[in-house]
């Protein structure tokens, strides 16, 4: 669960306890499918212990405030009880519940009474609920805090990682319109493996010896898409299955990549104080990164000028390296990489020169109606018309134009059956 400090606890505290008595009743029913109800009298009176006293709020301190309220709810209930008010006091409050799914990756609140969920099939409502905007807002400014920053007036936009695999989004009003917006992403520890993505129906066999020959043959790669679609998941798995002699240096705006492999170093970006000071953005991490000796490296998004040192880095002999990038198809990566190079003050010809020698292949993943599938493996290509991406393989591993120079590359039959 998402922990801080000690001035972090002081802030929560202060939240909760700010938070008016209207906003306090009725936290009695049953939401977050808890089973049976916490009674909000027991609910206010462990928090109000809980906040006399210094320390961590645990699940040991929780449980001996409900046992010394004296009050008889059985096995069963004081589990129940100590559950929800550690979720209420320390953890995601109403939306703890809902983690414990893994297959739950998103959880979105739009309003009080409207929690969505993204399981893999789409964005889908679930029935948990908020007692009202002043208990969403306080659960909002709670985890914020538990990740260094402040969300507040002056500050109503604010991204935050979390203790416990947590990205929290939260906007406050009036930049939202309809009140205050929490977004949460679930890093989950378990990476999944390439049969189990296969079989989940991300790629066909095909697709799956290609992907492992791009690993192998240390190909330097993009994977494309849109947010949710599976790139971080991807990227996760296909770097579990580098040589577990090689050092892979991770550079991230806030850590997601979990790959399985012995040999991992991960650099994380840091945002600036209140007076701006202290940022460390992914550009200096690319270059401080440079200096780690890694064996490939990979860049988790590139979403700004970074885009200069990755490029610059794959073009001093670190071949085998990737990252991932949001674009609406394979062929709008080139479209996308010159925006971003922009950015850092290249010209496109710049980009386009770094780019074709410095990457080799995208990889283009997308959400269907059946789920996360790959729809698109393209070899970039430097040609008349400038910088292209070249289908190679498309859904269901048809193959496509580039196929016969990316089986050649790859040491694969063109001819095979994939």
């Amino acid at each position: 669960m998402p922990a801080g400090g000690a001035g972090e606890r002081r802030s929560a505290r202060i939240l909760e306890a700010n938070q008016p008595n209207s906003s306090r009743q009725g936290r009695g029913r049953e939401t977050a499918g808890l089973g049976k109800a916490v009674d909000s009298g027991l609910l206010e009176s462990v928090r109000e212990s809980m906040m006399a006293e210094a320390g961590a709020v645990t699940p040991s301190r929780v449980a001996a405030a409900v046992q010394a309220t004296g009050k008889l709810l059985g096995t069963a209930g004081s589990l129940a009880a100590v559950e929800r008010i550690s979720a209420e006091l320390n953890g995601l409050g109403p939306l703890q519940e809902l983690t414990r799914d893994p297959a739950v990756t998103d959880i979105f609140v739009n309003a009080p009474d409207s929690v969505w969920v993204d399981r893999g099939r789409g964005i889908e409502p679930v029935s948990v609920l908020f007692d009202g905007e002043a208990q969403l807002r306080a659960l909002a400014c709670r985890l914020v805090a538990a990740g260094g920053r402040r969300l507040d007036d002056g500050s109503p936009c604010v991204d935050v990682r979390l203790a416990g695999g947590y990205r929290v989004h939260a906007v406050l009003p009036p930049v939202s319109t309809s009140g205050t917006l929490l977004s949460v992403r679930i890093r989950r520890e378990r990476v999944f493996t390439m049969a189990e993505l296969g079989s989940g129906g991300m790629f066909g066999p095909g697709v799956h010896a290609v992907l492992e020959a791009i690993v192998a043959r240390r190909l330097s790669f993009l994977i494309s898409g849109a947010t949710g679609s599976g790139k971080t998941t991807l990227l996760s798995t296909l770097l579990g299955l580098c040589s577990a002699e090689e050092r892979l240096v991770l550079i991230e705006d806030a850590s997601e990549l979990n790959p399985v492999h012995p040999h991992v170093v991960a650099l994380e970006s840091r945002h600036g104080n209140l007076e701006g000071g202290g940022a460390v953005d992914l550009g200096e991490l690319v270059r401080q990164a440079l200096r780690m000796r890694p064996d490939r490296l990979v860049v988790g998004e590139c979403r700004g000028a970074e885009v200069r040192e990755l490029l610059t880095a794959m073009n001093t002999g670190h071949s085998g390296g990737g990252g991932t990038i949001h674009a609406n198809t394979a062929a709008a990566v080139p479209a996308r990489l010159n925006a971003l190079g922009a950015l850092a003050g290249l010209s496109p010809e710049a980009v386009r020169l770094q780019a074709a020698s410095a990457l080799d292949v995208v990889i283009h993943v997308g959400r269907t109606v059946r789920g996360r599938e790959i729809q698109c493996v393209g070899l970039i290509d430097d040609g008349p018309e400038g910088l292209t991406v070249v289908p190679a393989l498309g859904e269901s591993g048809a193959t496509g134009p580039a196929w016969p120079a990316l089986a050649a590359r790859l040491g694969m039959d063109p001819e095979g059956v994939l």
